[in-house]
């Protein structure tokens, strides 16, 4: 071997040696047996007194019963009796947040009309200062009354509800097994991905504490929605049960 095979050789080792690995802030992979309570919280009820319908007319009722860890995933499963339909919502409220990083997790989707799961974060102000003050980062929002289509959307003072902060994504084949969401999070934008394609950059030219109020710590919340303001007020009884899966969720430093 030659002199100059050996730099070559010496360089790549180098170079590889010195990269910095992620710094991971969060890693959930459901591993266990029953929900990790020391990292999530249950949301449960209508959202009553104070919040019926979770602000959004939904019809649902959270339970405990609705969200397990089972085979190294998140299952929260929508169910309906005679006269209620039943979900699940977990958040890391109060017991992880985060301001600036990169979040991903890897999903798979429930296909039925009125079925509405979310992956998203709100900001940790929110019982100080109340939403959409807060701020909301929806990384990821399907309705099965539109197939095929990802929503990504950010709920500001300036702009809320029906956020003009949106885009959505149409991508045939979302439904069919498990695909990756992600936002990367820093103090200048927040970069959305699908399977590692970028879709979507949110970069306001003012910021300030009616455009950007993510410029603070902010917790994460899934769950999964049936009827509502977005997901439709018509929802097919003949769906139930259906499963939103999580395979993992995780936060590393940008």
């Amino acid at each position: 071997m030659g002199n100059k095979s050996i730099i070559v050789i010496l360089f790549i080792t180098s170079f590889f040696s010195c990269k910095k690995e992620e710094e991971v802030l969060f890693f959930e992979n459901f591993s266990g047996t029953s929900l990790n309570t020391s990292i999530w919280n249950y949301e449960l009820g209508d959202g009553c007194p104070n919040l019926c319908g979770w602000g959004n007319n939904e019809r649902q009722v959270y339970t405990k019963e609705n969200v397990q860890v089972k085979d190294g995933s998140l299952i929260i499963t929508a169910t309906k009796d005679s006269t209620s339909y039943f979900s699940g919502r977990i958040t890391t409220k109060n017991k992880f947040e985060f301001q600036y990083g990169t979040i991903e997790a890897k999903m798979k989707l429930p296909e039925g009309s009125g079925l509405w799961p979310a992956f998203w974060m709100l900001g940790s102000n929110i019982s100080e200062v109340g939403w959409p003050k807060s701020g909301e980062i929806d990384i990821m929002e399907y309705v099965g009354k539109k197939p095929h289509e990802i929503h990504t959307t950010l709920h500001t003072q300036d702009s809320y509800g029906q956020s003009k902060n949106t885009k959505i994504s149409t991508i045939e084949t979302i439904e069919e097994g498990f695909h990756t969401y992600k936002a990367k999070w820093t103090e200048e934008s927040i970069t959305f991905y699908i399977d590692d394609n970028e879709v979507y950059v949110f970069n306001p030219k003012v910021k300030d504490e009616n455009t950007w109020p993510f410029n603070q710590p902010f917790y994460i919340l899934v769950n999964m929605a049936i009827g509502g303001n977005f997901g439709g007020p018509e929802v097919d009884d003949n769906i139930f049960p259906k499963q939103f899966e999580i395979d993992y969720i995780k936060v590393v430093k940008n």
